[in-house]
């Protein structure tokens, strides 16, 4: 494989200073049919980093809606003073989706409360939470470009505002493969509520080879289907089925059929899967004290906390990327708390709090926490001004997120938001410092890894971002 990486990347460098406008659509086609064929013993191969690293995999803890900055981790007193009227002049305008001009700004009602020994203050909503947060450092001056969810929601995992481009998730086992060769490198763990705006989509390949595309595990107890052999069927005997198909398979295949030889390795993991991961997905021999460090076996825990628990042993058997999902379906059943900002994030924080903290802290005990980077956060914040009487409406000028693990550096508080909340001011992070601050954690650097597609390489980041250089 590292072979023909190189021949790739030297004639890429050959023919590009070789041709442009219609030669450099020639070039992309050249180029990923040799990436194609060069791919064809296993894509998922574990590849070396561009430069050391710090994690080698990612856990995302994705809160679907919109979670308000100013109910989590961004304390606003003024806020409160402020309550009832109008937002004052100086802190200029604002475009909401549902806001009306006239509208009148909201106070928190939630209670902070230093936390940990450095002391950063930490919403009432989470005091589980509020016990890593020496190991957290919490991004309080991020933003994107799109206040609506699928758009959103898009360039929160691609970079881009609409479908069709490689997830941060695709493009990571792109660069670094699989450490296993009987579970997927990529996996998706959706809340049963229901699906999102942006759909599948959001998770998905792009145009990278359709190796890289996510596995979408079920929700519920059951995360795999048929992951054990039928009753009366040996493992020699599927091993036999998969061999026949396969050999039917590749009798057809060339190195342009990228979706064919995606399948012809889909039906190997599938047979080792069966052979040799059913019990990485039967949580029943965890310990009660692990149980009960996520809250599994209890409402309203018990779902996300087996989601947080799948992700850590899926971790621990090499998965390279994983998205646990919080909010699905209806608004009402996101973080996105249009009617009463009370109600949902309560009902939130109270099903999501114990799982995350739990994952943090099973991953530090058992000594994963280095390696782990845990991304926490979704597509927007919410606004200060009220949506009717007591809800909050998309805002996505200025909110948190927040990382932990992967060799960054936790017990800080980086940039800021304005007195109001309404705009990140200080040291301003946009989604593509996101992905590149984990992209460098990984080792992987945003240029390096790139794919030729319709004459031009592409990158994870549309505009080069910067590496949020005080958490790492």
């Amino acid at each position: 494989m590292g072979n023909n990486h190189e021949r790739i990347h030297q004639r890429r460098r050959f023919l590009q200073d070789s041709f442009c406008g219609f030669g450099s659509l020639a070039l992309s086609v050249m180029l990923r049919d040799e990436q194609a064929h060069a791919a064809r013993g296993n894509p998922l191969a574990s590849k070396p980093a561009h430069h050391p690293a710090k994690a080698k995999s990612v856990i995302f803890l994705f809160m679907s809606g919109g979670p308000s900055h100013l109910e989590t981790f961004d304390p606003k007193p003024l806020l409160n003073e402020l309550e009832g009227q109008q937002r004052p002049a100086e802190f200029g305008e604002a475009k909401y989706q549902r806001i009306k001009p006239d509208a009148k700004l909201l106070g928190v009602r939630r209670k902070f409360k230093p936390s940990g020994e450095c002391g950063l203050p930490v919403s009432d909503l989470f005091p589980h939470t509020a016990q890593c947060m020496d190991d957290i450092a919490v991004i309080r001056s991020c933003y994107g470009d799109k206040v609506v969810h699928s758009a959103a929601q898009y360039e929160l995992f691609s970079g881009r505002t609409f479908p069709g481009f490689p997830s941060m998730g695709s493009w990571v086992t792109f660069g670094l493969g699989s450490e296993s060769d009987s579970l997927p490198s990529y996996v998706v763990l959706p809340d049963p509520v229901g699906a999102l705006e942006a759909g599948q989509p959001m998770y998905d390949n792009g145009f990278l080879p359709a190796a890289f595309q996510p596995t979408m595990l079920r929700p519920g107890e059951t995360p795999v289907r048929n992951l054990n052999l039928p009753k009366g069927v040996t493992a020699a005997e599927r091993r036999e089925t998969i061999a026949l198909i396969q050999a039917l398979n590749e009798a057809n295949a060339s190195p342009n059929d990228d979706e064919l030889n995606a399948r012809i390795s889909a039906y190997d993991l599938a047979f080792k899967m069966q052979t040799q991961a059913p019990e990485v997905f039967d949580i029943s021999g965890e310990s009660k004290a692990t149980l009960d460090l996520y809250g599994v076996g209890k409402q309203p825990t018990d779902d996300y906390a087996r989601r947080c628990l799948l992700a850590r042993r899926m971790v621990e058997r090499g998965v390279r990327f994983s998205v646990v999902v919080s909010g699905g379906g209806p608004a009402a059943d996101q973080w996105d708390a249009h009617s009463d900002i009370e109600e949902n994030h309560i009902r939130k924080a109270s099903q999501t709090d114990q799982p995350v903290a739990g994952l943090l802290k099973d991953l530090k005990q058992r000594g994963l926490l280095d390696s782990t980077l845990v991304l926490w956060g979704g597509e927007f914040g919410r606004s200060p001004e009220a949506q009717g009487s007591k809800g909050r409406d998309h805002h996505n000028v200025g909110f948190t997120m927040w990382m932990a693990g992967g060799g960054i550096k936790g017990g800080q508080a980086v940039g800021a938001t304005d007195g109001i909340g309404l705009r990140a001011v200080e040291e301003r992070h946009h989604f593509r410092d996101i992905h590149v601050t984990i992209l460098n954690q990984l080792g992987l650097d945003q240029d390096e890894l790139s794919f030729p597609h319709l004459g031009r390489n592409e990158r994870l980041t549309l505009v080069h971002g910067e590496v949020i250089k005080k958490i790492v």
